[in-house]
């Protein structure tokens, strides 16, 4: 799956806004004000929320050893960073991104929710 690719999914979500808070080379997409994939214009990564535990997010990292690894800083959180266009295949990388887009809008206030 290529980078364009992944932006043009995150971004057809409804609600999703693009947003460069970190400068031109991390492109995070928000749903209602919150992040549910952190994606690395530059090294062609996506970070995304693999689970509501840190435990739950290693599972991927035991799948996919050599292309996912602990997101920096919330890897705690369940977060995860994701190389493209290596082992991991497409449904994959498209079932994590809709995990992260599913798990920020249900922790959104209803009137935040698209």
């Amino acid at each position: 799956m290529s980078l364009d690719e992944v932006i043009a999914y995150c971004l057809a979500r409804p609600g999703a806004e693009e947003t460069y808070p970190f400068g031109d080379q991390s492109l995070v997409c928000k749903v209602g004000g919150k992040a549910f994939a952190f994606i690395g214009l530059e090294d062609g990564t996506v970070g995304v929320k693999c689970g509501p535990t840190a435990e739950a997010a290693g599972e991927w990292r035991e799948r996919y050893p050599e292309d996912v690894t602990v997101s920096a800083y919330i890897g705690r959180y369940g977060w995860n960073r994701v190389r493209l266009g290596g082992a991991v295949p497409d449904d994959d990388v498209l079932e994590l991104l809709d995990r992260s887009y599913e798990d920020v809008v249900g922790r959104l206030p209803r009137s935040r929710r698209p």
